[in-house]
């Protein structure tokens, strides 16, 4: 059985209007800006565990204030986090909070670095996490990191000589980055590192102090300072007109899937950091104090040095491209430089003023979003002049190698424009994060580049150098091809360009559950992302799963058309847990992967492929009950979990609960952080509940403590108390606190073996303290801590049943872990074990 159907690749994801590839246009002020940093040689590290760890108050002011060149070195992506825009978990999770990393050093000025740790989840002590992590190997990429940036001084967001008071991920950035700062200047250290990169010892390390490191205001107050620098981060930037907390807080803005949206400050605000190693600045409120920060640094620069004074200090903000003739003069200079490493960054910084004081204007835009290997592109090129200064166009190289010979005269304000056609190399890679092409383990990815380690993405598959001449000297300005367009209703829209395969499958599902031996039709779509594609599917199955029909021919005219081949499943008998996966072969080359895209309005469109393979999962499963309904919260994929096994499951936002609503539902389910980011909620409480009380199951999936708390009254009808209490090891020992209780007997018995295989953890906020009206069912423990009994705590209320969880089952269920499958099904059961030998219990 075969369904065909238009997918509309551009325009479904017309949300995505950011304009992180559009050109930047520069105003003077800024072009000014650009001038004063390419006239400060100095560089700064700060260095912390994740997304949103960072300081942008002082990672703007190393940007903006000082006008050095700053970095971010976040050791993880975040891909253990929660998500509160959207479902994306894990390694998907890891693209999104990397792109809103980029997107806010793109507000505060600095770049960004990761390594190639896996974000595993909470860790409690770093003994644990750098284990996990592989130290040494993560340690290296520290080091690859400071011998790449060069910084002069690192700072430390965490204390390194705190472990076990904070998350160990916190605290393994900071020990971390105390050891690279040791070695990074060894020529023994990571010795393979120096065939192309050379040893580099930063003069200072800091830790990033604060009040909060020492439990109270008043506690700090009285701390010695004489090891400490202290500044005011609140300064006020004239030319932005925005304070540096204003700038600071729309960068921690970006990351909204971690709820990190606030408001701005102004004001005078101190900061604080304390000296590790190193030398103490003699002008504490000067980081860079003794640190030569001008063009005399390099030889061969004072020549440099001594044509930007001038041009800054007689800097026309009227007519800024006045000064093209001594930017390109100096910008001879700075290609001749001896010093590879400030060669390379003052290049790169000139050329940006360039086009930013002549209001040079070069875009490559493709006709397509995307295009696969060993096709043709068609690029619009445009080029605009808006200065009267001399420049012309020499040539266009292309990326497959080709040059586009042509002398074009730029005039002032007008227009250049003209198509090119490029070959795609049938070699170029995919378009995907580079961490995610080979499998990593728990706690690291695999990159098989070294070059790569560090980026915080992949280098884009097509760029294209404009060799030109501007004032009678020779220049080059490489640009990625984008792919802009418009709509109605939303304006010019940016997209990247990706490459992709001649076409990619996918499963509706991740996870296929089987309750019984009933064979399952199992959908495989096909999408083309290239006109005219034939070629066959085969379903791979594990031993015990048959499929009925293994290989299907599939054919598909246009290019983001697709189709979908029904496959028929039989499982197993007795209970397994296997991965399927498609292969898709097309003129003698197989395809194994799916296309994922993320598209969210503050980061680009990402494009992710990932192997094509959903888990089947035979388990032997009864339920109670048919009618769910389901309150959203931050977001997960509970809901559709239900429904694998059987349930009918109703969505229901808060505005939609009313009166005599939830009578129909033989349990109600609110997913998680419901609480944290619903206003409205709180208000429909007392419907929920009049639900319990006669005769409804409410259960309440975890709320965090510490944000946006809501008091013990609006979460449960009895005093419960949230707290941070958690158990990471998602192979701890559970204990049955209460082995005789309806929800680990009915309808499916469960047994210790049904906490095999859990991923990432746990649970997480469990209550610490409650009511004696609930029963806490089980307790779990963390190595070397004491039990934790609030993971699951059931209250008769009424006629019904009260019950909050903390266990992870929104990361469980997705996963396809039997035993919560079987342990969420008996509490959705609840006080309906009296329907035992009634006709609704499937299994």
């Amino acid at each position: 059985m075969r369904k065909s159907y238009l997918i509309l690749l551009g325009s479904i994801f017309i949300l995505s209007t950011t304009l992180a590839q559009a050109p930047k246009k520069h105003s003077s002020s800024e072009s000014y800006q650009l001038l004063e940093k390419l006239n400060f040689l100095g560089s700064a590290l700060y260095i912390a565990a994740h997304p949103d760890d960072e300081n942008t108050r002082l990672i703007s002011y190393l940007s903006n204030e000082l006008k050095a060149r700053t970095g971010y070195l976040s050791i993880t992506r975040g891909d253990g986090g929660q998500n509160l825009i959207g479902t994306e978990l894990r390694e998907l999770l890891g693209v999104l909070r990397t792109q809103e990393l980029l997107a806010a050093r793109r507000v505060d000025g600095g770049e960004q670095f990761f390594t190639r740790a896996n974000d595993f989840g909470y860790s409690k002590h770093p003994n644990e996490t750098l284990r996990i992590w592989d130290k040494e190997a993560v340690l290296g990429d520290v080091v690859r990191v400071i011998r790449n940036f060069r910084p002069d001084i690192i700072i430390n967001r965490f204390d390194h000589r705190t472990p076990g008071s904070t998350h160990g991920h916190h605290t393994s950035s900071a020990i971390l980055s105390v050891e690279a700062f040791d070695i990074a200047g060894s020529k023994e250290a990571y010795a393979e590192q120096l065939q192309t990169l050379s040893p580099w010892q930063p003069r200072r390390i800091f830790f990033n102090t604060s009040w909060w490191f020492y439990g109270s205001p008043e506690n700090f107050e009285k701390a010695n300072k004489d090891n400490m620098l202290q500044f005011d981060i609140g300064t006020y930037y004239p030319m932005k007109g925005l304070s540096n907390n204003e700038i600071a807080a729309k960068a921690s803005s970006q990351h909204l899937s971690q709820g990190f949206g606030r408001v701005s400050e102004r004001g005078s605000q101190p900061e604080y950091i304390e000296l590790l190693k190193g030398d103490l600045p003699e002008d504490k409120t000067d980081l860079f104090d003794g640190i030569n920060t001008t063009w005399t640094r390099v030889s061969g620069g004072k020549a440099i040095g001594e044509i930007l004074d001038k041009v800054q200090a007689n800097f026309n903000f009227k007519d800024p491209s006045t000064h093209l003739p001594e930017l390109m003069k100096a910008y001879d200079l700075i290609t001749e430089l001896e010093d590879a490493h400030w060669r390379a960054i003052k290049t790169r910084q000139m050329q940006e003023l360039i086009v930013a004081v002549s209001g040079l204007f070069i875009e490559v835009s493709a006709a397509a979003s995307e295009a696969t290997p060993g096709s043709t592109a068609d690029l619009n090129i445009e080029l605009v002049n808006r200065s009267k200064a001399n420049m012309r166009l020499v040539s266009v190289q292309l990326a497959n190698g080709r040059t586009d010979r042509r002398t074009i005269e730029l005039v002032n304000n007008q227009k250049t424009e003209f198509t090119l056609q490029t070959q795609i190399n049938p070699n170029t890679t995919y378009t995907s994060p580079y961490w995610l092409a080979k499998k990593g383990s728990l706690g690291m990815y695999k990159v098989a580049d070294p070059d790569l380690i560090g980026k915080p993405e992949t280098p884009r598959a097509l760029v294209v150098s404009f060799n030109m001449e501007i004032e009678g000297k020779p220049i080059t300005f490489d640009r990625d091809v984008i792919h802009r367009y418009s709509k109605p209703d939303k304006g010019e829209l940016y997209e990247p360009f990706e490459i992709l395969p001649a076409a990619t499958a996918s499963f509706k599902d991740k996870v296929l559950l089987f309750t019984d031996v009933t064979p399952k039709e199992v959908p495989v779509t096909v999408v083309a992302h290239k006109d005219n594609v034939e070629g066959e599917v085969e379903l791979k199955t594990a031993e015990g799963w048959k499929v009925d029909q293994s290989i299907q021919r599939f054919s598909i005219d246009r290019k983001g058309e697709a189709v979908t081949l029904n496959f028929m499943l039989e499982p197993p008998t007795g209970e397994a847990e296997e991965y399927i996966y498609p292969i898709i072969r097309i003129n003698g080359k197989e395809i194994t992967h799916q296309l994922e895209v993320i598209p969210y309005s503050h980061i680009p469109k990402q494009s992710v492929l990932l192997p094509a393979e959903v888990k089947v999962v035979r388990l032997n499963l009864n339920r109670a009950g048919e009618n769910i309904a389901y309150i959203p919260g931050a977001g997960d994929n509970v809901a559709e979990s239900l429904r694998q096994i059987g349930y009918h499951v109703q969505v229901l936002e808060p505005e939609q609960i009313q009166q005599g609503e939830l009578d129909k539902f033989d349990a109600v389910v609110v997913g998680i952080r419901a609480y944290n980011v619903s206003e409205d909620l709180k208000f429909r409480q007392p419907l929920l509940f009049e639900y319990v009380e006669n005769g409804g199951t409410l259960v309440l999936q975890y709320n965090t403590a510490g944000r946006r708390d809501r008091p013990y009254e609006e979460l449960a009808p009895y005093p419960i108390q949230l707290s941070r209490d958690r158990v990471t090891d998602e192979n701890s020992e559970v204990i049955f606190l209460a082995g005789d209780h309806p929800v680990l007997n009915f309808p499916n018995t469960i047994t210790k073996k049904d906490f095999d295989g859990w991923v990432q953890e746990r649970g997480l906020y469990f209550p610490n303290e409650w009511d004696e009206r609930f029963t806490p069912v089980l307790s779990m423990n963390d190595e070397g801590e004491s039990p934790k009994s609030g993971s699951l705590l059931v209250a008769p209320y009424g006629k019904g049943h009260y019950i909050y969880t903390g266990l992870s089952f929104f990361r469980e269920l997705p996963a396809g872990v039997p035993g919560a499958f079987k342990l969420f099904t008996n509490i959705l059961s609840i006080g309906k074990q009296d329907l035992k030998k009634k006709p609704n219990i499937k299994g």
